[in-house]
């Protein structure tokens, strides 16, 4: 699946989970917040579309998938990232505690 059509998918099931996305420029990675009640994921349109993806597949990560239809392709491509994300995190508490 190409990275542009995947980035709309992902984009699509943020906005079913309730949240309200945001392209804006800037020195920031990009993550997600709640802003006076308001769910927002904050994408950095500067950072590369790869990136942009992680971003938006751990917030689907915490959003309740069970009453999302995510398309097989796209479900493939999200727990490929989330294993990506996970070994991430891992080695980040690894290096943590040393």
């Amino acid at each position: 699946m190409k990275i542009e059509k995947l980035l709309l998918e992902l984009e699509s099931l943020s906005e079913k989970g309730g949240y309200t996305i945001r392209k804006e420029r800037g020195a920031f990675r990009g993550d997600q917040c709640i802003i006076e009640g308001e769910k927002l994921v904050v994408i950095n349109k500067n950072r590369p579309p790869e990136l942009q993806a992680a971003i938006l597949a751990k917030v689907i990560k915490s959003v309740n998938t069970d009453d999302l239809f995510i398309k097989p392709a796209v479900r493939k491509e999200l727990e490929q990232i989330w294993k990506r994300l996970d070994r991430f995190e891992s080695a980040e508490k690894q290096l943590e505690g040393e």
